[in-house]
């Protein structure tokens, strides 16, 4: 009989570990399809941001058409950044407050929008309007650019809201909006009190009321300041006109107040923070946002690669290149310049 022992015994296969440079190895390969794959996670990520900023502007866009169903006309753009709304002056050119605030009882923020209701229309309660400043509401902040929270604010005291409150001086903060209504193919501009373009105080306004005075705003688009277009007057066709759409912004502002096209509340009047305007000229061609570039920025755009939404008077939404045309973005700003045209493919 044949005795095995630990000396004749044969091992044909040893078991081992990694070598330094199988390791090496399989740390390059995970390395590399690490590599491969966040792209591919970050675009997806990306898309699913757009995705949900069309979905915004959808739900901005309707709660506007729903305000021309029942008040047979566009929400008013309101007086100007020196006012913020006030729910006793209800809708239209009365309205201090921009179309952000007009809108708020069609998209179920009836609430926010009585907020500040002291049953006075002469009388505005400024704490409760600048609480409401103070109150973000997430279908106007677009996700790729920045979160719905409070951000710095505007240098310049409110009419109707508490000034203090709103200084940046005084560090406090407010809710903003990163979508603007087409002013049309007119340069934004309600802040020049000399034209008299809006009222400068709430007996002002009416008095305009009472002797039936309301300036004329030379303004083609279908929100701007003391605004109230019918849908009637759309020449040519509400599917054909712009109606709210994506800003562009300054890439490197999102946080501060160092933007003079983002530096006031989300429910103040007419502004370059939420109007916007197709005004002819490469100067005005919609961007994605960049760092360190902006005039007074009358642009439209977004942070998204390649397209920026914007609806239109039907309430659509629509991706478009930033390559537009700028003839055709001109005159999808233009609510009846007999120059009819149709958002490209």
């Amino acid at each position: 009989m044949q005795k095995f022992t630990l000396h004749n015994r044969s091992f044909k296969h040893r078991l081992h570990g990694f070598t330094l440079v199988e390791l090496l190895v399989v740390i390059a390969i995970i390395g590399m399809l690490v590599g491969l794959l966040l792209p591919a996670v970050q675009q997806a990520r990306e898309a699913a941001r757009q995705t949900q900023c069309t979905n915004n502007l959808k739900n901005l866009a309707l709660a506007a058409v729903n305000h021309s169903t029942v008040n047979q006309f566009f929400p008013s753009g309101g007086w100007h950044w020196n006012f913020t709304g006030d729910p006793d002056r209800g809708f239209g050119k009365e309205q201090p407050g921009g179309w952000t605030f007009s809108i708020l009882p069609y998209m179920e923020q009836d609430a926010l929008f009585r907020l500040g209701a002291d049953g006075n229309k002469d009388t505005p309660d400024n704490a409760k309007a600048t609480t409401a400043l103070q109150t973000p509401v997430p279908l106007f902040n677009c996700p790729s650019r920045r979160k719905c929270k409070l951000y710095p604010g505007a240098n310049s005291s409110l009419k109707n809201a508490n000034s203090s409150g709103l200084n940046r001086g005084d560090t406090q903060y407010m809710a903003k909006t990163d979508y603007a209504a087409n002013y049309g193919g007119a340069v934004v501009n309600p802040a020049n009190e000399r034209d008299g373009k809006y009222p400068d105080s709430y007996s002002k306004a009416n008095e305009y009321t009472k002797n039936n005075t309301w300036p004329v705003v030379n303004a083609n688009g279908l929100i701007f300041c003391s605004s109230e277009i019918y849908p009637e007057e759309v020449g040519d066709g509400v599917s054909n006109t712009y109606l709210i759409g994506e800003k562009y912004l300054k890439a490197d502002t999102y946080e501060t107040s160092g933007s003079s096209s983002d530096d006031n509340g989300i429910w103040t009047g007419a502004d370059c923070d939420n109007c916007r305007s197709t005004y002819n000229g490469s100067s005005n061609n919609p961007l994605q946002d960049r760092k360190g570039y902006e005039e007074y920025s009358q642009r439209f755009g977004s942070p998204h690669a390649g397209t920026f939404g914007m609806a239109m008077g039907d309430g659509a939404v629509h991706r478009i290149s930033y390559a537009i045309d700028s003839t055709t973005h001109y005159r999808l700003g233009c609510r009846d310049d007999g120059n009819v045209a149709v958002v490209p493919d």
